[in-house]
C-alpha cells in the first residue's frame, strides 16, 4: 500500500525502528512503549508516535505497540516481505566495501548484479557474481531489478542513470557528489559521504 503525504524524513525513519524493533531484547514481553523504542534509538518518544500515526491506529494506549505486529506493519510499508534485487554499479573501493556489507540483509536487499566499465574487472567473479559490462544496464528490465546503487566517479554518474532509468530503475541509492536528474517517477537517495564527514569539525572544539 502506498501512503500519501507522509514526510520522506518518516520513510526514512521507519528503517530505522525496524532495526529497533529487530534488536530489542527478548525478555518474554510482547510489546514495546513508544517511549523503549526511543530510547534504543535515541530520538525522542512523540517522534515515534507521529511517524507512526501516519499508518493508522497501531498501538494501545497504556500498553504500547505489538512488536510482532508493529515489525510486520513496518515491513508491509516499506514493501520488504520480499527480497528485493539490487544492482551496484562500479567495483571501486568504494563498490567493493558496499558488495561485502551484510547489513542490507536486515531490509530484504540484495546485491545480485555489479557493472563496471574498466575491462580489468569485467569477468570476475565476486562474491558469486559476475561484473558485467555497463552495456548491459539495459537488461535489467528483464531481469526485473528495479534499484541501482551508484558507486563511481561523479562525471560519469548521469550518463549511468539515464541508462538505469531506461532500463526501469525506480530508485536508486546515489554515493556520488553529483545531483542527478531524473524523471520525478524516479527516487534518488544521496549519500554524500564527504559533505557529512566536513559537518563534523563545526562540533569540535575551537582549534581542535
Amino acid at each position: 500500500m502506498r501512503y500519501h503525504k507522509v514526510p520522506d524524513e518518516t520513510i526514512r525513519r521507519l528503517p530505522v525502528y525496524l532495526r529497533g524493533l529487530c534488536s530489542f531484547p527478548n525478555n518474554g514481553s510482547h510489546s514495546i512503549s513508544s517511549q523503549q523504542l526511543a530510547d534504543i534509538l535515541h530520538v525522542k518518544s512523540p517522534q515515534v508516535r507521529k511517524d507512526l500515526s501516519y499508518f493508522g491506529d497501531i498501538g494501545t494506549p497504556g500498553v504500547g505497540y505489538d512488536i510482532q505486529k508493529l515489525t510486520k506493519h513496518i515491513r508491509a510499508i516499506l514493501q520488504l516481505n520480499n527480497v528485493h534485487c539490487a544492482a551496484l554499479v562500479g567495483y571501486g573501493n568504494l563498490g567493493a566495501a558496499l558488495l561485502k556489507y551484510t547489513g542490507f540483509g536486515t531490509f530484504c536487499i540484495e546485491i545480485n548484479t555489479v557493472f563496471e566499465k574498466d575491462p580489468r574487472k569485467i569477468g570476475r567473479v565476486v562474491r558469486n557474481i559476475k561484473i558485467e559490462e555497463v552495456s548491459k544496464i539495459s537488461s535489467l528490465s528483464k531481469r526485473g531489478i528495479s534499484i541501482a546503487i551508484l558507486a563511481i566517479p561523479a562525471a560519469e554518474s548521469q550518463d549511468v542513470t539515464d541508462k538505469l532509468v531506461n532500463a526501469g530503475v525506480g530508485g536508486i541509492l546515489n554515493f556520488t557528489s553529483s545531483y542527478l536528474s531524473v524523471p520525478a517517477n524516479v527516487k534518488v537517495i544521496n549519500i554524500d559521504i564527504g559533505v557529512s564527514l566536513a559537518c563534523l569539525p563545526y562540533y569540535l572544539p575551537v582549534g581542535a
